[in-house]
């Protein structure tokens, strides 16, 4: 890429976060579905403004487009994002199942094949969510039902628990294999034309390096659409 690409790709990316910075001033202001929605979910995610919304606008387009399958999320932390998959689903008639996947233990320990080996070693055990206070917010939100939570290292818990099909998969397990084990379990899962949202994309260099080795080895080509420095989304070919 010359100096000149690089320069326009970051210019045009400073253009959509000053886009999104304006859209959130609104929803504050003036909010309309998606403000309204991420208000009730907002205290219990640390996903930044225009994450949410890509997740808001990718269950629209499954549902919209009727591409079949379930919602799933690895790496929920607190249960935020995934309420407001299944608020934006219930909004809409839609009640198709959520599977969440999860420690609820908080980060586990990376693998010596991560990049961020050192330092994601000194963030184990943060992003914490309890089970039960998980399960107590789907349930205040009334989004209970259909919806499973899996407790357990991804690893563990995906080889014997994992839907048949999935229209939206959000993908916020931060880690080299975290994400790696997630691409290798789930990806055949996803129904041609569901989304997939990556988390940490821009943040942590092991899940980009899960994603782009997972795409390379699958002669993978899709564009990822850019959501803010660290979330990316692309559409299953």
């Amino acid at each position: 890429m010359t100096d000149f690409q690089i320069e326009r790709k970051q210019k045009r990316r400073r253009l959509l976060d000053f886009a999104s910075r304006l859209a959130e001033l609104r929803d504050r202001v003036a909010p309309r579905e998606f403000g309204r929605l991420m208000a009730r979910i907002r205290p219990f995610s640390m996903m930044s403004y225009a994450r949410l919304k890509g997740i808001y606008k990718g269950v629209c387009d499954v549902i919209n487009r009727d591409i079949k399958g379930d919602f799933v999320e690895c790496g929920t932390a607190r249960g935020g994002c995934a309420g407001l998959m299944r608020l934006t689903a219930k909004v809409r008639g839609d009640d198709r199942p959520m599977w969440v996947y999860d420690t609820f233990e908080g980060l586990p320990l990376p693998s010596v094949d991560d990049p961020d080996h050192e330092l994601a070693k000194s963030r184990v055990g943060q992003c914490r969510g309890e089970f039960e206070d998980v399960r107590s917010l789907f349930e205040n939100l009334g989004v209970i039902e259909n919806t499973r939570l899996i407790k357990g290292l991804f690893q563990d818990t995906l080889p014997e628990t994992r839907p048949e099909s999935i229209s939206l998969l959000h993908l916020d397990g931060d880690w080299y294999e975290s994400t790696k084990v997630c691409l290798d379990h789930l990806y055949d899962k996803v129904t041609p034309g569901g989304v997939i949202q990556i988390d940490d994309y821009g943040h942590w260099a092991g899940a980009r390096k899960a994603l782009h080795e997972f795409f390379e080895a699958r002669g993978i080509s899709v564009k990822l659409t850019y959501l803010d420095y660290t979330g990316r989304q692309f559409v299953k070919p």
